[in-house]
């Protein structure tokens, strides 16, 4: 039991640490171009995760799965820095990104043709319900970067369910340092052709990207790694649900940020609709046993 608190324990400092970094990240992005702070990003972090990976066992058949996996992290990560700069405030993208786990359902019914269950659809009104007061407001107005955000976290349920089906065998430590370093690789050619250096990195701007590598990308995954060990799967993925309150609590104290009525509201029907969906699966798997 006390090591089970301690992985929740874990976690949340997880979801904390994942939460600071979308502060880490604008910051970083304001002082120097989007696609450059990406590539240097996870290249740098890639390359510290590279020596842990010796001795992890890995086989030629597992290459083509750790790939197209990294392929997507990459497309993925893309995406999400691109919505990020364009945002206007990031609890709403946050709130918005936390949907990627209720499009999971609808990913594997097309890619896996696995039949979402009852529960899935008895939440899904819910979460379009919270996503409605999100995104729209009196007179009917939107913003951009709530369509790039809605993109984002379709192509993560994309990578979500590809991995957890088809890279469920590769090991852990390989698969996440090809993950960062494609996404590094990917992020340095799109600024190779489309950016420019317009000024010069400040010390600040390189504090905020030195942040972004040591601590929301190795030591949130060092961390991640450690509590996912040992804590419960239910706990785990409901602790990871409160990413997008973490996130607008830091963008509140750091930037001052203040969501209206309707889009605190929006934003708590999205977790309910989560924390829904996993009771009831979570609760269904407790009765089958009995039931069989």
């Amino acid at each position: 039991m006390a090591r089970q608190r301690q992985a929740d324990l874990l976690l949340i400092v997880t979801t904390i640490l994942a939460a600071f970094g979308w502060v880490f990240s604008r910051e970083a992005i304001s002082g120097m171009p989007t696609y450059a702070f990406l590539g240097i990003r996870f290249t740098c972090a890639a390359l510290i995760m590279l020596p842990f990976c010796r001795g992890a066992g890995l086989r030629r058949e597992h290459w083509r799965p750790m790939l197209i996996s990294g392929a997507l992290f990459a497309l993925n990560l893309c995406l999400w820095v691109f919505s990020l700069s364009v945002s206007p405030t990031l609890s709403e993208g946050a709130f918005i990104m936390s949907l990627s786990m209720v499009f999971v359902p609808l990913t594997a019914w097309a890619m896996m043709r696995t039949r979402p269950s009852r529960a899935y659809w008895e939440c899904l009104p819910v979460a379009i319900v919270g996503l409605a007061l999100l995104s729209l407001q009196i007179p009917i107005h939107t913003h951009p970067s709530q369509g790039w955000w809605l993109l984002t976290a379709a192509g993560q349920s994309i990578w979500f369910v590809y991995s957890s089906n088809r890279a469920r065998e590769v090991p852990l430590l390989p698969l996440s340092a090809v993950q960062m370093g494609m996404t590094g690789i990917a992020g340095v050619t799109i600024s190779l052709t489309t950016e420019t250096w317009t000024q010069p990195m400040t010390l600040p701007v390189f504090g905020w990207l030195a942040a972004s590598i040591l601590i929301t990308t190795c030591l949130r995954f060092a961390v991640q790694l450690r509590g996912q060990k040992y804590a419960a799967v239910a706990n785990a993925a409901i602790i990871m649900m409160l990413e997008p309150v973490f996130t607008a609590l830091a963008a509140t104290l750091w930037y001052g940020e203040q969501l209206p009525p309707q889009k605190i509201a929006g934003g708590v029907l999205i977790i309910v609709a989560q924390v829904w969906f996993r009771w009831r699966v979570v609760r269904e798997q407790r009765r089958r046993p009995f039931l069989e």
